[in-house]
């Protein structure tokens, strides 16, 4: 055991036992990073109100649906982590649920399951939405502003009007959207041809929702009439009727959680603990390459990005296997997390060779389970607020697929979360995990990160979007940041390797398409795709907060001290087409 021990720590890189450099005296302007500038912008006007990171946060959420109106906003839901200006770690699960109605068999048609894409329109998919109360629990907790002063910017930007931009064209004009008669009046011409970029929309309706919400709390949407709304608008959808009940909207809560906390290296990582996956197999990709030299092998290094890959394998096979809603299954987050169980996973991952088949392990504590097949997930958002106090903010919000049921009330797209559940509910005799059942939330990839230096205070700030690449996403930048010493924004522009299973994906047009021969010899199955991904992040660096976007998506990074002048600058960008 003790030349084990031995071992292990000869294995932990030099360079990672080194002390991070002292942090002085932190009051700094706050600032914001959103994906898409007019929301960024949102989150700056609310900083200089006075309002703290929840309250701006908020006031992105908001603008994010106005501006994105395919990936996120009422009807969907999001997982929130915070930390306040004394370093004290929450979350919030905001993740939709299913209707009490609902069982496993819940998309069965016939006794025979339905297909992913076949399940998405209609009302079935539909989850009671978790956003509004999210925001609610947030500012309840940690705002300052009154609640109907976080709404104004997005009222302005549906009320007076937006303009298209260039990816959102792009889903519009490519991509097959399930969308009902209003979604397709707003975003469509009288011809059925997405609106060109530049374009200036309004959606009076949403910014009716919003007043009402800003005037009257939650409950608007909750309780009464709107509740009724949604309930006859997802139980008489055309495809796929729900059997959704006013009482399911009524009982919903964002629920407070336990962080997820672990330690790579020298820093503490925390993310929500819920429903979500995330959290858990960031921790566990990490804490499986803990054992290796990262920093030496650096981001240059095949041998880095095949490690990363077999460390990913293993991660998403125990993710596919153990994780579901936690007040519905149980789940062994110590066993996943524990050392020794850890140690063994790691243990499998060769710097020389691939594992053939991947398979999940037997963690301590787990019960028999099987691993499932998720589908995709495309419609998602994040963002991150930092105040003046030094109030951390981040959260990443979703509507699932891109502009998810397709079904709407009053200029807000609702979601088709229920189909981040397992389909099948049962597989080789078992039951699986993420099974469908009445009141449960659904898995979810989304993966909102604070990392902590061992000062104890905040180091970065992280989130991504893309579906399961979400997970890949934010451990990539991480290791990018904390091991190869890259800033935010060029960890998050990094090229992705991406492995949830035995096939491992390279980003294609990054240096990740180049380490295709050198991964291949050394036998992982590689392909080279594009991958749809997108991340916001703010660090601490050099004395002051640096934000970062992905320079894929639209996204910007502000900070509270930016002139007037240059926001409306850059928001003004937002509708130019791409060169």
């Amino acid at each position: 055991m003790l030349k084990r021990l031995a071992l292990l720590l000869a294995l932990v890189p030099l360079a990672a036992q080194a002390k991070a450099p002292h942090h002085p005296t932190r009051p700094q302007p706050g600032m914001v990073s959103a994906a898409d500038p007019r929301a960024t912008a949102a989150g700056v006007e609310i900083l200089r109100k006075g309002g703290t990171a929840a309250d701006a946060a908020v006031a992105m959420m908001a603008a994010l649906n106005v501006v994105e109106p395919l990936h996120s906003g009422l009807g969907g839901g999001g997982f929130l982590v915070y930390s306040d200006a004394a370093h004290r770690t929450t979350s919030y699960d905001g993740r939709e649920a299913a209707p009490a109605a609902a069982d496993p068999y819940w998309f069965y048609v016939d006794g025979k399951p339905l297909g992913h894409m076949q399940a998405v329109p209609g009302g079935r998919s539909v989850g009671v939405p978790g956003n509004l109360k999210l925001m609610w629990k947030a500012h309840q907790a940690h705002g300052k502003l009154p609640w109907a002063a976080l709404f104004q910017p997005a009222i302005r930007l549906a009320r007076d009007g937006w303009v298209i931009t260039p990816r959102l064209y792009n889903f519009l004009a490519h991509f097959p959207l399930p969308m009902d008669a209003w979604g397709k009046s707003y975003l469509y011409d009288a011809n059925g041809q997405a609106l060109p970029v530049g374009t200036m929309v309004k959606n009076p309706k949403l910014a009716a929702q919003f007043e009402a919400i800003a005037a009257k709390g939650p409950d608007y949407f909750y309780k009464g009439a709107q509740a009724e709304k949604l309930v006859a608008t997802v139980n008489g959808a055309a495809k796929n009727p729900s059997k959704m009940t006013v009482a399911d909207l009524a009982a919903y809560d964002a629920k407070p959680r336990t962080p997820i906390c672990g330690t790579y290296r020298i820093y503490r990582i925390c993310g929500e603990g819920s429903a979500g996956s995330g959290s858990i197999v960031v921790l566990t990709i990490l804490k499986q390459l803990e054992r290796f030299d990262m920093a030496k092998l650096g981001k240059d290094s095949p041998v880095a990005w095949h490690l990363f890959a077999e460390s990913s394998r293993l991660a998403y096979a125990d993710r596919d296997t153990y994780l579901a809603d936690p007040d519905k299954v149980s789940v062994p987050v110590a066993g996943l997390l524990s050392a020794g169980y850890i140690a063994g996973r790691s243990a499998l991952i060769s710097p020389n060779s691939s594992i053939d088949i991947v398979q999940p392990g037997t963690p301590p504590g787990a019960p028999p389970r099987v691993r499932a097949t998720p589908g995709p997930e495309h419609g998602t958002t994040d963002m991150v607020a930092i105040d003046r106090a030094g109030n951390v903010a981040e959260i990443t919000t979703t509507i699932e697929s891109v502009a998810g049921s397709g079904l709407s009330q009053d200029g807000a797209f609702l979601n088709n979360e229920l189909t981040d559940f397992d389909i099948v509910p049962v597989k080789n005799g078992m039951w699986v995990a993420n099974r469908v059942e009445g009141g449960k939330r659904p898995r979810s990839s989304m993966a909102p990160t604070i990392v902590y230096g061992p000062d104890g205070k905040v180091r970065i700030a992280i989130g991504a979007a893309g579906g399961s690449t979400i997970i890949a996403q934010v451990a990539k930048a991480l290791v990018a940041v904390l091991d190869w010493h890259l800033s935010a924004q060029d960890a998050i522009a990094l090229g992705l390797v991406y492995a949830p299973g035995d096939m491992v994906v390279l980003e294609k047009g990054t240096q990740a398409e180049a380490m295709k021969p050198a991964l291949d010899a050394m036998g992982q199955k590689t392909t080279v795709a594009p991958l749809g991904l997108k991340a916001n992040a703010i660090e601490w660096k050099d004395g002051h907060w640096a934000g970062a976007a992905d320079p894929r998506s639209e996204g910007v990074a502000m900070g509270e001290d930016m002139t007037a002048t240059a926001i409306q600058r850059v928001v003004a960008k937002a509708g130019t087409p791409s060169e």
